[in-house]
């Protein structure tokens, strides 16, 4: 009886202690699920592979890939190559021939006047050749304009009379009255409004490709 009577009083204790610790348990459960889902949800943040926003640049290509159609040629571009480059093979002689030139005159076998004439025309011919090829530099051979007309690629020759190409914005070129030539001049001048270098073009010796886009750079032609 006495052993009855107790677990009728400690019943409702283990009760309501089974249900506080059920909600313990369960707050506990609830508090340990939600903090560790929400660390989970930090650390899965942290761990997401961090991607880069990469924006698109639209119509944007290297100078390089673009097709470009030509617009103008100089059919003497060959030759004008040809003659920048002799001037490599003048030093060349200039350096072999000349000392043994002058160890003759000192032993006395070549007069004093052949030394000079010698020395007079190869100094002549590397000034005048070295002068042209100064000249060769500025001379437009090939000029193309990019399929948006807004780029222009230049062709023209290195000092060892290769082909060097410079890309050039449209808007930055000047017409040829604003460049300060007319029309009907024999060599006219490719300036642009952002630098003093100039280059030089013909359309009496060149062949212009495509009228319309040419006038497109440089202007009306009529």
């Amino acid at each position: 009886m006495i052993r009855s009577v107790m677990l009728n009083r400690l019943t409702p204790h283990m009760l309501t202690c089974s249900r506080g610790s059920c909600v313990l348990t369960g707050w506990m459960s609830s508090g340990q699920y939600t903090h560790s889902s929400g660390r989970m949800s930090t650390q899965q943040s942290l761990l997401r592979p961090l991607t880069p926003k990469i924006t698109p640049m639209v119509g944007c290509t290297t100078s390089t890939t673009q097709k470009y159609t030509m617009i103008y040629r100089l059919p003497h571009i060959k030759l004008l190559r040809a003659v920048s480059r002799l001037k490599l093979l003048q030093t060349a002689i200039t350096v072999v021939i000349l000392p043994p030139v002058y160890i003759l005159y000192f032993h006395g076998d070549v007069s004093f006047f052949f030394v000079s004439y010698s020395t007079g025309l190869a100094l002549f011919a590397g000034v005048m050749l070295y002068t042209a090829s100064h000249f060769f530099r500025r001379v437009v051979g090939m000029m193309y304009l990019d399929p948006t007309q807004t780029t222009l690629k230049v062709s023209h020759l290195t000092f060892w009379g290769k082909r060097n190409d410079i890309f050039l914005p449209v808007s930055d070129v000047m017409t040829i009255g604003d460049a300060g030539d007319s029309v009907g001049e024999t060599i006219m001048k490719l300036r642009r409004y952002s630098s003093p270098q100039t280059f030089y073009f013909s359309t009496y010796f060149g062949r212009v490709l495509d009228k319309e886009a040419f006038e497109k750079v440089f202007g009306n032609l009529k």
